[in-house]
């Protein structure tokens, strides 16, 4: 009897430490399903590329897509080793990498994006480029287009495409359907200039606050609505604690794709015209994959009992009213013909 209990705990203890090796397993590598199919050991060439998101977002699924394309149009000579979820540091770190050349490619977001040339901070102020249809016309028109990807020159970086995560809101502990709601909020907002200074102007309570520290803070209070997508909030969980969602629509949440000069310029020509060819063609699919993962997440939200919002015309026009002074000093860091060109286009 003893020996039958023994072996039976024997047994449990066994499955147990089983499960859990499996369970500590899964858990060590939350990018096993996009794993390469190919031995990109042989390559002749790597393309290093970093982001901070999970590729479970179009916008950063967008490069493990490109890097299948690449090695199959390459015959497996250019490899793009893609890292996503800040396998190399913070998006500061990697910008600084980015430029030495320890890393070749970046999909950065476009607040952090905004650190390496003014000019790219046009793509976060609030009403410019802030619909699916006015990214895509910013995107294909060239005098609208070339000034924005050549900013970044001078720092030996080309802006070679964009992908994205959605439009911009408000999640929030409690629900925001008006400004006067607004002001009662503490929002996170991330660590870029232009964000602060246009919530200066919109007269709301903010906190600068790098991401990781947001599920804490959500948690304990210290912030009480979060300035991000529809999209992101959804996957990320922060709708288990702010469970309303105003569809403000002030901008379009973009991952900025940013090239180190000197590693392309090295590239053999064959090989540039299959990267740079590759990335345009799956950025532009990208973006179409967003719009319905936002329209998607949106749903999925709602029916989770999120409940959705918007303002009303009269708010949106004070907060485009108000924000004036930082058109003014915005338009002047982008160059002010430039930002008045990209204004008038988009209307």
């Amino acid at each position: 009897m003893k020996r039958s209990v023994l072996l039976g705990l024997i047994v449990c203890v066994a499955l147990a430490v089983t499960v859990g090796l499996s369970f500590a397993a899964e858990k060590k590598d939350p990018l096993a399903a996009w794993k390469a199919n190919f031995d990109p050991s042989g390559a002749e060439y790597t393309y290093i590329l970093s982001n901070i998101s999970h590729p479970v977002i179009e916008g950063v699924g967008f490069g493990y897509r490109l890097r299948d394309r690449v090695w199959s149009e390459s015959k497996g000579r250019l490899y793009v080793d893609f890292r996503p979820l800040a396998q190399l540091g913070g998006e500061k770190d990697v910008i600084n990498k980015l430029k030495l050349g320890a890393v070749h490619g970046m999909l950065s977001s476009s607040v952090a994006a905004a650190n390496v040339a003014d000019t790219l901070g046009i793509v976060n102020l609030p009403y410019v480029v802030d619909t699916f249809d006015k990214l895509d016309k910013f995107r294909n028109t060239p005098e609208l287009w070339k000034p924005f990807a050549d900013s970044a020159l001078p720092s030996g970086l080309m802006t070679v495409d964009v992908t994205g995560y959605g439009p911009y809101g408000w999640a929030t502990t409690t629900p925001v359907k008006t400004l006067d709601d607004a002001k009662t909020i503490n929002f996170r907002i991330a660590e870029a200039p232009v964000n602060a200074d246009f919530y200066k102007a919109w007269g709301l309570k903010f906190t600068i606050m790098p991401w990781p520290d947001v599920p804490q803070a959500l948690q304990t209070g210290v912030i009480s609505g979060l300035d991000h997508t529809a999209i992101v909030c959804n996957i990320t969980k922060k709708f288990t604690i702010a469970k309303n969602f105003t569809e403000l629509d002030y901008a379009q949440g973009l991952f900025i794709h940013l090239m180190n000069k000197k590693w392309y310029d090295k590239l053999p020509a064959d090989l540039q015209k299959v990267l740079i060819t590759a990335i345009v063609e799956e950025s532009a699919k990208t973006r179409d994959l967003t719009r319905k993962q936002h329209d998607d997440q949106v749903a999925k939200a709602k029916e989770a009992g999120v409940a959705f919002f918007k303002l009303s015309t009269a708010d949106q026009q004070k907060l485009i009213d108000v924000t004036a002074p930082v058109y003014q000093s915005w338009g002047e860091k982008i160059g002010m013909d430039y930002f008045k060109k990209v204004q008038a286009g988009l209307k």
